[in-house]
């Protein structure tokens, strides 16, 4: 049974038909892009979102900089920036730091595989309707590249201080940018209620 699907340039909806992969719908009223199908949508996301969820453990489990200043070598992390951040009585931007660049890519990854990973064990996932609106609802909190771009601002400003040293953490996190932006160019909702559909 084809989907009906709403023109987001002039409000007409009509049927979603079949397509073939990397199929195009254009609205039949004012012709603007309906919906791209994206191919091997499902099995690009998910081998995305594994490869997410290793990088997100590393870029958390190393030091992120190394500051050295004569004999004097200071790490920091991404969780120790945010418990100095909440120490010096900042705890709005330590929460927004923490919201916006560890539980929220956290929160997208592992909703992406409790969705993805049940097709690959031939399960239907449970409550799809709700985890998909949840992931709509919480991607604009995903800011990796504005925290990836106020490190890059300190460390400038940093170095005429002190010795900055990159450490693993810091890599790890400019992959994860990466990780996350192809996920979000790969995941396809549609696909996922044609499987349903498939399934029954």
């Amino acid at each position: 049974m084809s989907q009906m699907i709403a023109c987001h340039q002039c409000d007409a909806v009509q049927r979603l038909p079949q397509m073939p992969n990397s199929g195009v719908v254009r609205c039949a009223r004012c012709g603007a892009v309906l919906y791209r199908k994206k191919k091997n949508s499902l099995d690009r996301t998910l081998a995305l979102a594994i490869t997410g969820l290793i990088v997100f453990c590393l870029a958390n489990s190393f030091p992120f900089l190394f500051m050295q200043s004569d004999t004097n070598v200071q790490e920091t992390t991404l969780l120790s920036g945010i418990r100095e951040l909440y120490a010096q009585d900042m705890w709005p931007v330590a929460m927004l730091v923490l919201l916006t660049t560890i539980a929220v890519p956290l929160a997208q990854l592992l909703v992406i595989l409790y969705l993805l990973v049940p097709f690959k064990l031939n399960h239907r996932p449970r409550f799809t309707a709700p985890a998909l609106r949840f992931l709509q609802a919480i991607k604009p909190w995903g800011m990796l590249e504005v925290m990836m771009l106020g490190i890059l601002v300190s460390i400038v400003k940093l170095s005429d201080t002190a010795d900055i040293i990159p450490g693993i953490s810091l890599y790890a996190f400019m992959v994860l940018i990466f990780v996350m932006a192809a996920i979000a160019a790969t995941f396809d909702p549609h696909a996922i209620w044609e499987r349903l559909e498939l399934d029954r």
